[in-house]
């Protein structure tokens, strides 16, 4: 039996409504469809994708940092142009 709902669950939007590389939203990391049936969605069926773009979110992060460690790393041992030999 499910859990009565009191309070509609609002939707992840942010009014960032720009698709990535993958389809994914940039703002909320909903994917088109689970932008476009959200309205018809079960309150359950809401929390899994909002708990869903919890998870995209996170490792869009993740990624993000790893990448900028790299790149501060690379920088850390590409020596500083007065030293290269000519």
């Amino acid at each position: 039996m499910e859990q009565l709902e009191f309070f509609d669950v609002p939707s992840p939007c942010i009014s960032v409504c720009q698709v990535n590389n993958r389809g994914y939203c940039k703002g909320c990391f909903r994917s088109r469809d689970e932008r476009f049936n959200w309205l018809k969605f079960s309150a359950g069926q809401k929390r899994e994708v909002i708990r869903l773009c919890q998870d995209r979110k996170r490792r869009v992060l993740a990624a993000a940092r790893k990448k900028q460690l790299e790149l501060a790393f690379d920088d850390e041992q590409t020596p500083p142009q007065d030293s290269l030999p000519l």
